[in-house]
């Protein structure tokens, strides 16, 4: 096998040797078969003559055309879509998980886990710079808060159209893109002419970062056989991994190559006033230079030397239903397995497509399904019970609310511990970059015990993000009780430990208490909720630090209280039971 792989290959069931096995002879994954008999469907309300009354009723085999068919005629009562695309996918989706995990979807954890790592490398980097970034351009330690609120647009742009976008032109093209504009954007940064100029350099930066998230989320659970589905909240672990390179990078460069921090307060009697030269200021500019590699290099690894096959999914709703059964061939080759999926059995199950007119998706139908996802059709049923409708409305409420807390204190964790803006001497670089990296290395841990924890019996999803919130919300008030590194470092830590157990949970729970047509909607509502407070997160900093410089770490701490509030209430707890 070629060390360099070609990015773009088509290819043939021909290529795949020995991996088709007939579905009669074939090995079917138990859950599959099982989770249909006990499908919670109350067949007495179903219609007579309906699929899922028909499934309901009778006995059926796995191993067979007719059985097969009658566990998609139960996926599309549920689901709502009832074309030939739709049973045909649901039709690779069992084939996937009859192939089950293997070195492929393995090897496609670390490739997505990337971009988790790159997502927060970058806002990590720029609140790193913000200290840089004052004593060479001169805006005051306040005012250059604004630069995070540039990341931010950068982010929810490039969330929205990569989201849209991989759907329209392929998940495997957009999966490329995001990191080779994030890694072109992050070398460049480096060169940034003005605050200006570098503000424009990051918000064209979060413009590919922001796509990360859910582009690679989607590829990665298009792959995933459903029993495994739960390694898509695993990668969540790849986002502390993120924050921790960047602050030892940091450690590096900005102790060595930065201006004495003694000189930022001539920002406070002469605002606009430079206080030292590019010259003598390089380590902001190093530390994008050396990030913005680090992600090319990863995009190099992706592209070059990992053969991502194209989503099965899109290739069947773009008509080229030969080439999804060629990707599912090439995934069970990876894994060394066998699969029974032909194109004979698609149309038997969806129809010829040379007869029906509904397995080919349109630009314009791959939009409308998008947009669908917000309508009063799909959020209407958010809402359909009380005991749903208070989950929702819930959840919401936590995203918004820690979309917000969590920028007011770590993108301006660096000026913190700097005591920028207080009446006290500038703690020096190497101890507020030490600091910084020991705070983030006691962070990682936090998604481990995450995992943990979330499964064990009394404790589960409710009580772990519960009691990790109440704690990180009580430790960001206390943080602001001194001024000493040494307090400030214990505290800082502490809150970056259980804050990841709070983000952790967050994104494993939330998909979770969701009812699966509607998982969709839900969570992405949630993710734009957290993205427009985190928008917002930069102007309330910069107004609120005006008054007080300890002013936005309240806020935050209030923040993440008022969301501890929220899940004392949450009626759902998803330990242990299958998801709605």
């Amino acid at each position: 096998m070629p060390v360099f792989m070609n990015p773009f290959q088509k290819h043939d069931v021909s290529d795949f040797p020995d991996t088709y096995v007939p579905l009669a002879h074939a090995e079917r994954h138990p859950s599959v078969v099982a989770a249909h008999k006990n499908v919670d469907i109350d067949k007495d309300d179903a219609p007579s003559g309906s699929p899922a009354r028909a499934a309901s009723d009778n006995e059926y085999s796995a191993h067979t055309i007719e059985g097969l068919i009658a566990e998609i005629d139960l996926d599309i009562a549920a689901s709502g879509y009832d074309t030939s695309y739709d049973r045909k996918s649901k039709v690779i989706n069992k084939a996937i998980m009859d192939i089950g995990m293997g070195w492929y979807q393995w090897q496609l954890f670390v490739l997505c886990g990337f971009g988790w790592l790159a997502d927060n490398l970058v806002l990590q980097v720029v609140a790193l710079t913000l200290p840089s970034l004052t004593s060479e351009f001169g805006p005051t330690s306040t005012q250059v808060r604004y630069t995070t609120c540039s990341i931010f647009v950068g982010l929810c742009v490039g969330a929205s159209f990569w989201g849209i976008a991989s759907d329209i032109i392929g998940r495997r093209l957009a999966f490329n893109t995001t990191l080779f504009l994030a890694g072109v954007f992050g070398l460049a940064v480096g060169g940034g002419p003005s605050w200006i100029g570098v503000c424009g350099l990051y918000a064209a930066l979060g413009v590919g970062v922001g796509g990360n998230l859910p582009v690679d989320g989607a590829l990665f659970l298009e792959f995933l056989p459903q029993a495994s589905q739960s390694l898509l909240t695993l990668l969540s672990v790849w986002w502390p991994v993120g924050q921790l390179i960047g602050s030892l990078i940091a450690w590096g460069f900005l102790i060595n190559y930065a201006c004495d921090p003694t000189l930022l307060s001539c920002n406070v009697t002469a605002p606009g006033e430079a206080c030292c030269h590019k010259d003598q200021n390089m380590g902001w500019r190093y530390l994008n230079i050396v990030t913005g590699a680090i992600i090319f290099l990863m995009f190099i690894a992706r592209f070059f030397f990992f053969h991502l096959f194209e989503s099965p999914k899109y290739l069947l709703s773009r008509g080229r239903q030969a080439e999804a059964v060629a990707t599912v061939h090439g995934i069970a080759y990876k894994n060394k397995r066998k699969t029974w999926l032909s194109e004979e059995i698609l149309n038997a199950v969806g129809g010829d497509p040379e007869v029906v007119s509904d397995v080919k998706l349109s630009t314009i139908d791959i939009i409308k399904r998008f947009l669908s996802k917000f309508s009063g059709d799909r959020i209407g049923p958010l809402f359909a019970t009380k005991r749903i409708g208070t989950m929702t409305s819930l959840v919401w409420f936590c995203w918004a609310t820690i979309g917000m807390g969590y920028p007011l204190f770590n993108a301006f964790l660096p000026q913190y511990l700097q005591n920028a803006g207080k009446d006290v001497p500038p703690t020096p670089n190497n101890i507020v970059y030490r600091n910084y990296a020991i705070t983030s290395i006691v962070g990682v841990p936090g998604s481990f015990i995450a995992a943990y924890t979330v499964d064990v019996k009394y404790i589960g999803r409710k009580y772990t993000i519960a009691v990790s919130t109440l704690v990180t919300g009580i430790l960001l008030f206390l943080f602001t009780l001194s001024s000493e590194p040494n307090y400030q470092l214990t505290f800082s830590s502490l809150e970056a430990f259980f804050q990841n157990i709070m983000y952790g949970v967050l994104y494993a729970y939330t998909p979770e208490v969701f009812p699966a047509p509607n998982r969709g909607t839900g969570t992405g509502i949630a993710s734009c909720l957290n993205r427009i407070t985190g928008l917002c997160a930069p102007i309330v900093a910069v107004h609120a630090g005006n008054v007080n410089p300890n002013a936005p770490v309240y806020a935050s701490g209030a923040l993440i209280i008022a969301a501890f509030l929220a899940m004392c209430l949450f009626p759902i707890e998803t330990r242990g039971k299958q998801s709605l």
